[in-house]
């Protein structure tokens, strides 16, 4: 993305996004679009990660670091556009099951990064290197430099996360999951850096057990953002996930199928909620959780209306803390 004459500069104030899958990436894309790198951080979730083909993939990191260049597939909103598949077509000749999709472009990236990765470098310098790169100025930070790894416990066992959801399509029930390596890790200095230099943040519209819980597990990192004013944005709407698995999840662990759940889940940490055209129904029932909601069209069909919802969510932080001025 072009940050030579960054539009937004009447914004003063730091914020931090906390991003993951396609829906995070979008709202991540829409703020660039107005917040120079220097007022704009985005921590990623990396409890998706997982080694395959000798290869560290990345997908949460990835995802937004396409979108941010703008080079994702534009329908499917995660991989590449204009993407081709020689290389898994040959592993698929000489006998390599293609059940997770990579195509070349992505495997050029994830090449660069084992290189990058075996060299020494951290997975935070690594993801600095390929976002330069790939023309992306704002900090897209991993949030740990210690692996950890999201597990899905069902009814078979414990799956890794990409075994759940890509091979098995999510069909398993997840009665719980636990993150590997977890005990380990710590926020990068990075992340801690850009959390408590924040004057606001925001949880994006991500699966909030996958995406955003995983960040919200490593030690320090709830404390840090519940001193600072901190908003939502619902992954769901009118009871339904528009990408990924939230919804089965929530049912499946008893919770509301609603953006009310959503709000539920972090009422401990936000001030605000953005809701949903579709879900104004429940903005009283998220004002009796002490929360201050904010409805609008959430979702994000293109580039311009990325746009938009960064604007209306930027304006509600704005009103709820007076942190950031318009």
């Amino acid at each position: 993305m072009d940050v030579s004459n960054p539009q937004g500069s009447w914004f003063d104030g730091k914020v931090v996004a906390l991003a993951g899958g396609v829906g995070g990436a979008k709202l991540a894309h829409g703020l660039a679009q107005l917040l120079p790198p220097e007022q704009l951080s985005i921590i990623v979730n990396t409890g998706d990660d997982f080694e395959h083909l000798g290869l560290m993939i990345c997908p949460d990191i990835d995802t937004v670091l396409y979108n941010l260049a703008e080079v994702n597939h534009p329908v499917q909103g995660w991989g590449r556009a204009n993407e081709s598949f020689r290389v898994l077509e040959e592993a698929q000749r000489l006998g390599h099951d293609p059940w997770f999709l990579l195509g070349d472009k992505d495997i050029a990236l994830h090449l660069l990064r084992r290189s990058m990765l075996d060299a020494g470098l951290s997975l935070t310098e690594v993801t600095r290197n390929l976002a330069r790169r790939l023309g992306v100025w704002h900090p897209v930070l991993p949030m740990s430099d210690q692996p950890v790894r999201t597990v899905i416990i069902t009814p078979e066992g414990e799956m890794p996360f990409q075994e759940y959801f890509v091979r098995r399509r999510t069909k398993p029930t997840m009665l719980g999951m636990r993150l590997a390596g977890l005990h380990a890790a710590r926020a990068s200095k990075s992340v801690q850096e850009a959390l408590q230099a924040a004057d606001g943040i925001i949880l994006c519209p991500s699966n909030p057990f996958v995406s955003i819980g995983p960040i919200l597990s490593l030690p320090g990192v709830r404390e840090w953002i519940t001193s600072k004013p901190t908003i939502a944005v619902s992954p769901i709407i009118g009871g339904q996930a528009l990408k990924g698995p939230a919804a089965k999840m929530m049912k499946e662990q008893g919770m509301a199928v609603s953006a009310l759940g959503v709000a539920q889940y972090y009422a401990d940490l936000i001030e605000g909620f953005v809701l949903d055209e579709a879900d104004s129904s429940l903005a009283a029932e998220v004002k009796r959780l002490g929360i201050t909601p904010f409805v609008t069209d959430s979702i994000m069909r293109n580039k311009s209306e990325r746009r938009r919802l960064a604007t209306k969510v930027l304006q509600f932080l704005k009103q709820l803390t007076g942190a950031i001025e318009v």
